[in-house]
Parts: structure tokens; C-alpha cells; sequence
């Protein structure tokens, strides 16, 4: 990965990171955020490094990851011991 790619990804990390701090009730599909979350604090990124970022932020337990029955996957905030 080349560093721009890796700078574009930070600041992807940060987008969703103060969304989901905003928004904790919000989960959408890679799609989803990189339209509605990402399009419109950077404009538009490939949809492969907003993928990259949400697998980075998943792995890190800042983001979970869900698969829905269908098998669709979304993404949110990470939730406390309820």
C-alpha cells in the first residue's frame, strides 16, 4: 500500500471514528459510509480503502462488525457490557 493510500486511510479512520462517536446508534454497510459518512467530510474515496479502514477499525475493537441474516455486512460503534 502506497503512503498516500495509507494517509487517505487515516483520514477515512478519523471520518468514521467521529461519526460513530456522534451517531453511537449508527451502523450502515461499507457502501453506506462511504457515502453518507465519508462522501461528504472528504469527497468521494474508492470504496476499497473506506473496506481497508472499517476492517482496520474492527480488528482494533473500535468498530463492530455484523452479518446480518442475508448475510449484508454492517458496521457501528462498539457497544458496552450490557
Amino acid at each position: 500500500m502506497s503512503a498516500d493510500e495509507d494517509r487517505v486511510i487515516g483520514a477515512i479512520t478519523r471520518v468514521i471514528l467521529d461519526y460513530l462517536t456522534m451517531h453511537p446508534d449508527a451502523a450502515d454497510s461499507a457502501e453506506g459510509i462511504q457515502r453518507w459518512w465519508v462522501l461528504p467530510q472528504l469527497g468521494e474515496e474508492p470504496l476499497a480503502l473506506v473496506e481497508v479502514a472499517l476492517r482496520r477499525l474492527a480488528r482494533a475493537g473500535k468498530a463492530r462488525r455484523v452479518v446480518l441474516e442475508d448475510g449484508r455486512v454492517v458496521y457501528g460503534a462498539v457497544r458496552g457490557r450490557e
